[in-house]
């Protein structure tokens, strides 16, 4: 299963992004396919954070605006929101330890944890702090 981070979620969204066109397609051919894919649940609340933030964007999204973005994204009959499993803690820590994940790396450890307690193979992501955790190929959209 490949899962979407908050980066690209945020890439296809904004159409001032350098990104847009190719997290855009990446995440529709993702929606389209018939084939499992995830969203962290972590990602959700961050996407919404990103896209909302009047320090981040010249022109922020409102919340309904963000919330219709979401509902969009969440209405692709083959995606999957990735919760916290009974193993997800032990998981969690393991990330931690295996990364020395301490400050923002952290969040990224949770995310770690997620994808490698439902088995996802691939995170599609633009950041490269995810290299620091073996054993999850973390994939670069193409600008």
């Amino acid at each position: 299963m490949i899962a979407v981070d908050t980066n690209v979620l945020v890439h296809a969204h904004r159409e001032d992004s350098i990104k847009h066109e190719p997290a855009q397609a990446r995440i529709v051919a993702l929606a389209e396919s018939p084939a499992r894919w995830a969203i962290p649940v972590f990602c959700i609340g961050e996407f919404i954070r990103v896209i909302t933030h009047p320090r981040l964007f010249h022109s922020p999204h409102s919340a309904d605006e963000a919330c219709e973005a979401l509902s969009r994204l969440l209405a692709s009959p083959s995606v999957t929101v990735l919760s916290p499993g009974a193993d997800y803690p032990a998981l969690l820590v393991e990330a931690i330890r295996e990364a020395n994940a301490v400050g923002n790396l952290a969040f990224d450890a949770q995310i770690v944890a997620l994808c490698r307690e439902a088995g996802v193979s691939q995170l599609v992501t633009e950041d490269r702090d995810f290299d620091h955790f073996k054993g999850l190929n973390a994939v670069r959209i193409e600008a």
